[in-house]
């Protein structure tokens, strides 16, 4: 197991506990700035989210410079992505602070891109990550760790930044996938 694939599985890792400080009964504690009020299990939860989100490039880079890219490292880096990205929405829609339409529309697309995947990989085929799927992967984080911190800072001074985000993370989720079926059509038409 190199370096690149425990950063990987750290990530994956984390989603139980980004999950626990999210959804557990019990508070930590909260703290008011302005009249916002913010629970520490919200804060401890989205700096463990933003904390396993940065670890997605590194190990990336790591696996790359050091020319230790695995098959489970192909494997395990789109999952983990997947696991902390759904986990999140999935908790967020139980605190209500994301509709479920939104997270159905966002996880139905990880799995059409996937299946997309996998039929290419069947045929030897490769479909690497595009610009506009890492542009995807930076707005849901930002869209969801601003849902977790329930619209801090920009709640004090009275912007709707979340439903913003949210907004630009469906539509730019959307675009994404669109643009990995329109530029992999071949692949569906001849499977």
């Amino acid at each position: 197991m190199n370096l690149a694939n425990r950063i990987t599985l750290a990530r994956i890792f984390l989603v139980p506990v980004v999950m626990f400080f999210l959804l557990v009964e019990y508070k930590f504690g909260t703290f008011t700035i302005g009249q916002l009020t913010m629970t520490y299990n919200e804060l401890i939860a989205a700096l463990v989210f933003i904390l396993a989100a940065s670890t997605d490039g590194l190990d990336g880079y790591i696996a790359r410079k050091r020319k230790i890219v695995t098959n489970l490292g192909k494997f395990l880096d789109p999952l983990a992505d997947k696991l902390l990205v759904s986990a999140a929405l999935i908790s967020l829609v139980e605190m209500q602070r994301i509709e479920a339409w939104v997270v159905i529309v966002i996880i139905s697309r990880e799995f059409a891109v996937t299946g997309l995947r996998m039929i290419a990989s069947a045929e030897g085929k490769v479909i690497a990550a595009s610009a506009m799927g890492k542009i995807k992967t930076w707005v849901q984080i930002v869209a969801i760790t601003v849902l977790m911190m329930n619209n801090f800072p920009f709640e004090i001074v009275g912007i709707p930044f979340d439903k913003i985000a949210v907004w630009a993370m469906v539509l730019i989720t959307l675009y994404s996938g669109y643009d990995y079926f329109s530029k992999n059509r071949n692949i569906i038409q001849y499977s």
